[in-house]
């Protein structure tokens, strides 16, 4: 498996905006990122549990 194609947040305002957090999964798990830095953008991998963690935070208004 490759690198999967990054998708965007849908809290992130959508539209053209460069302002968003996006997801992918990759060979070494799934990965995050912030399009607003584009190319310098950092990648942060976390493992699976963490990453369905986070979605969860996400989708129930936990995070600030």
């Amino acid at each position: 498996m490759a690198n999967g194609p990054w998708r965007k947040s849908s809290r992130s305002g959508g539209g053209s905006g460069s302002n968003c957090v996006e997801a992918r999964l990759s060979d070494e798990g799934p990965q995050l990122s912030d399009s607003k830095l584009a190319d310098d953008r950092p990648i942060l991998e976390i493992g699976r549990s963490e990453y369905v963690g986070v979605l969860s935070a996400i989708k129930n208004d936990r995070l600030c």
